[in-house]
């Protein structure tokens, strides 16, 4: 979000007109969707190898970066072709099939649960923040590129896929380090 002149993207839409809301893509699970989808731009810029579609949530990536994970990561992401603005490359939104539930609550800063007098009852005993995070690396399996459990927002990738999408020099990434 960070990089200057970048464009921005809204929230993909069906082929029926139906907005589809990173509620659809968060969960770590397969979707069917209407194609085919487009992905408007919602405000003007560079365009990316990597951006981030309906405020920030939902992976959208050129055809290059979707051959990494395509290779890399095949049992992990579900990739649903898209038309990004008026562009004529091909683009692909990853839905990330894996949720594992990872993250090392005291390795990590700062979390906090939802709690009932919150007020989102279906929301108890998620996470409602978490900063500085650290995953147990123990807990994560053969997941390549997943979502955290109960902090969905967060994308985790394996170092050899890291590795590639830099190698292959991939705009509109950064890496932190959870480990």
């Amino acid at each position: 979000m960070d990089i200057a002149g970048r464009w921005e993207l809204g929230t993909p839409v069906d082929s029926a007109g139906q907005q589809l809301g990173s509620w659809v893509f968060l969960n770590g699970e397969p979707v069917e969707v209407k194609g085919p989808l487009h992905v408007p731009v919602s405000e003007q810029g560079t365009p990316l190898d990597f951006s981030l579609a309906d405020v920030g949530a939902i992976p959208v990536v050129h055809e290059k970066v979707a051959d990494v994970l395509a290779r890399l990561a095949h049992q992990d992401v579900q990739l649903i072709p898209v038309r990004v603005g008026s562009r004529p490359e091909p683009y692909f939104l990853v839905n990330v099939t894996r949720l594992v539930k990872c993250i090392d609550d005291r390795a990590s800063g700062r979390v906090r649960y939802w709690r009932p007098e919150d007020g989102f009852p279906e929301r108890v005993g998620t996470y409602f923040s978490v900063s500085g995070m650290r995953i147990d690396a123990t807990k994560v399996g053969s997941a390549r590129m997943f979502r955290t459990w109960g902090w969905h927002i967060a994308l985790i990738v394996s170092e050899n896929i890291k590795a590639e999408l830099e190698r292959v020099g991939t705009t509109g990434l950064w890496f932190e380090d959870v480990s």
